[in-house]
């Protein structure tokens, strides 16, 4: 069963990160160019908040505002739900399906580590399901 610590190590280890003064142009071009959906929002070496994509679209795009003169501290999302690095992947799963979100920052004693995406989840989910399925064929088979 994979857990945090596992897929943090599976992944680049490279933090994408943005001051919550920085314009929205600013975030969407860093994501553009690191081929991301999220940056985390860092003010003082703290975790502030997190925007994404979505965030952009629904707070820029469709309310006809201006990418260069929005700070991303008006679009970000400030209550981030955070995991750490003994959450199971299963339990990264649940919560990002029921918050219908698609990033979990990783912080242990208020140090940012990472970020899990809803894709490392499924690959870890798919890959701890081809375990089980190879263990069930062996017990069949035997």
């Amino acid at each position: 069963m994979h857990n945090v610590r596992h897929l943090l190590e599976a992944k680049a280890p490279e933090i994408y990160a943005i001051s919550p003064d920085a314009p929205m142009i600013d975030a969407i071009r860093l994501m553009a160019e690191k081929h991301i959906g999220a940056l985390l929002v860092i003010q003082d070496g703290k975790l502030a908040g997190i925007v994404s994509e979505r965030d952009y679209a629904r707070k820029i795009v469709l309310q006809g505002r201006s990418s260069a003169t929005t700070p991303v501290r008006d679009v970000m999302t400030a209550d981030v739900r955070t995991v750490g690095l003994d959450d199971t992947a299963e339990h990264c799963m649940e919560l990002v399906t029921n918050r219908r979100i698609r990033h979990l920052p990783v912080v242990v004693n208020g140090e940012v580590l990472g970020v899990v995406s809803i894709g490392d989840l499924v690959k870890a989910v798919i890959e701890d399901q081809q375990v089980e399925l190879e263990q069930l064929q062996k017990y069949i088979t035997s």
